[in-house]
């Protein structure tokens, strides 16, 4: 069956409807780091721009039409106003604007958006289009089980998979995919470069039931898709491909 959307590089694209959702931005990671005494370069901002442009010109050459793009939440990263972190955010719509008008932009809220840099309210707790729902997935909303929601996409639990050889271990952002509340569900990898994220094949016994809007039993039966350097990749169902230590 052919799906409805495509995995382009960290982010999903609907081709129909010409929307492109990305997940956890976490502007100001970098910021937080260097505020720590970690020593990072100053690129965070530059690379999310960077990523975001090959992936508009990705749908160019594809022959798709760009119309609109949501983010999932945790577009930035501390919890108080930081004004090094609100000029990053704005530099990051600026650039967005070269592309689409402000009200294709969509800002859904996340649990780290305590602040809304727009200063204008134009960050939303979900977003509803041509039957898809996109919230960021830190508490279960009333329009899940919407009888007109068939889609539902969002962010926040970070997903990657972990793999072992010899005594090596590395860890790759993925998209997951399956069903809950008989609707096709789609999480989403954090855009943030810096932490691929938290493993789904070694989750704690109670990681996911605290920290997710789908239950763990639910999650162990979604495919896994994980995001390579030119591909992204089926590697199966997530209840079989446990990670052992």
């Amino acid at each position: 069956m052919t799906k409805d959307y495509i995995f382009i590089s960290k982010s999903l694209f609907f081709p129909k409807q010409g929307i492109l959702a990305i997940g956890d931005l976490h502007i100001g990671y970098e910021a937080m780091l260097r505020q720590s005494g970690v020593l990072v370069p100053s690129r965070q901002v530059k690379d999310i721009i960077n990523e975001i442009r090959e992936i508009f010109l990705e749908i160019k050459k594809r022959g798709y039409d760009l119309g609109k793009i949501v983010f999932l939440g945790d577009i930035k990263h501390a919890f108080g106003f930081e004004k090094a972190e609100k000029n990053e955010f704005q530099e990051v719509i600026e650039f967005l604007g070269n592309y689409l008008p402000q009200e294709n932009i969509i800002l859904i809220k996340g649990n780290h958006d305590t602040i809304d840099y727009t200063f204008e309210g134009l960050m939303k707790p979900y977003y509803i289009d041509n039957g898809i729902l996109f919230l960021h997935g830190h508490r279960k909303l009333k329009q899940m089980e919407n009888r007109d929601v068939n889609t539902i996409v969002f962010g926040h639990i970070h997903p990657c998979v972990l793999f072992e050889e010899a005594a090596k271990k590395e860890a790759y952002k993925c998209f997951l995919t399956g069903n809950y509340l008989e609707k096709e569900v789609i999480v989403m990898p954090s855009f943030l470069g810096f932490v691929e994220g938290t493993p789904i094949n070694d989750y704690e016994e109670n990681y996911v039931e605290d920290f997710s809007i789908v239950p763990k039993k639910d999650i162990m039966n979604f495919q896994i898709h994980a995001i390579g350097e030119k591909e992204v990749l089926d590697f199966g169902k997530v209840n079989k491909f446990q990670y052992r230590r």
